[in-house]
């Protein structure tokens, strides 16, 4: 389907091809008390999908409450990508939910742990390539985002010094987004190229609004 830009022009979306970018390998981190800090990671993915490139998204916790659904909207989208892929190893929930803190903290652990053995299959690989869309993420992504991994920090399910390890892990040319957390992230300035602190000036849970399907999960 193709669409028309404000002089009429056809804007026709072309076939997703394998592909490998040419400048990735920053560090983004996202941050605040703000709406939005998952929604533009998986935006990126999605705009890196579509060029091509391999990304794969990582969730150490989200969901757990009676308004979301056991599978969220953002999944079936992503299911539909070639190229883009997700999983969640941490606690299917928000610190200080159902589970208690050790157990909070064995799920964060592994989702570190997955986090790590994704950026050293990426270290392994020849990022300056494309991937079978349908690879393992183990075998080499461009993108990796580490969803709500700093809020797992925060509530000190795991350490700041191992996720500025997992940074300095990783592969020149691989692209790493982390978010999560309302307390800054002061620990990581000298270690991220982009911070960018997503703030709240007004939100409707405010006014006992829910969460609503389609824009929350």
């Amino acid at each position: 389907m193709s669409q028309s830009d404000s002089d009429g022009e056809a804007l026709t979306a072309k076939p997703i091809e394998p592909s490998a970018p040419e400048e990735f390998g920053l560090v983004q981190v996202w941050w605040g008390d703000g709406k939005g800090k998952t929604t533009a990671a998986m935006g990126m993915g999605m705009r890196a999908a579509g060029h091509g490139y391999r990304v794969h998204l990582l969730q150490f916790m989200k969901g757990g409450t009676q308004s979301v659904e056991d599978i969220r909207g953002e999944y079936n989208a992503i299911a539909a990508l070639p190229g883009y892929t997700y999983e969640n190893l941490g606690h299917y929930g928000w610190h200080h939910g159902q589970l208690n803190d050790d157990e909070h903290a064995a799920k964060a652990q592994a989702g570190l742990k997955r986090a790590n053995e994704i950026i050293d299959g990426a270290a392994d690989a020849d990022l300056s390539t494309p991937f079978d869309p349908e690879s393992d993420p183990e075998s080499g992504v461009h993108m990796l985002i580490l969803d709500e991994l700093i809020y797992a920090a925060n509530r000190e399910l795991l350490s700041g010094e191992a996720v500025i390890e997992l940074i300095e892990n990783k592969p020149d040319s691989l692209e790493l987004v982390l978010t999560g957390g309302h307390e800054s992230p002061e620990y990581l300035s000298e270690h991220a190229d982009l911070i960018s602190n997503v703030s709240l000036v007004k939100h409707p849970f405010d006014e006992g609004t829910t969460g609503r399907k389609g824009t929350e999960f």
